[in-house]
């Protein structure tokens, strides 16, 4: 089992890199992995327990950056207002 959770522990390092949140983080595990979410979800908070400043400041910062949705949108934005 130990093993089992350190892979997983792996893998959620992984999600971080890609800037993922606990619930993409949980999707992409059952999805590509096949490990259930409720796995995923018991690591993570494991891990935001032993480590709450970092993930208190991956948290803000993932605030802080826009969502591919939101990017999309201020490019729409943005080439609508611009005449050619």
């Amino acid at each position: 089992m130990c093993i089992y959770w350190l892979q997983v522990h792996h893998l959620i390092e992984e999600c971080i890199v890609f800037n993922m949140g606990k619930e993409e983080c949980m999707d992409a595990l059952f999805k590509h992995a096949n490990i259930k979410p409720i796995i995923t979800s018991t690591v993570w908070k494991e891990l935001a327990k032993e480590n709450k400043e970092f993930f208190e400041a991956y948290e803000r910062r993932r605030e802080e950056i826009p969502t591919e949705k939101e990017t999309a949108r201020r490019i729409r934005d943005l080439l609508s207002r611009t005449t050619i």
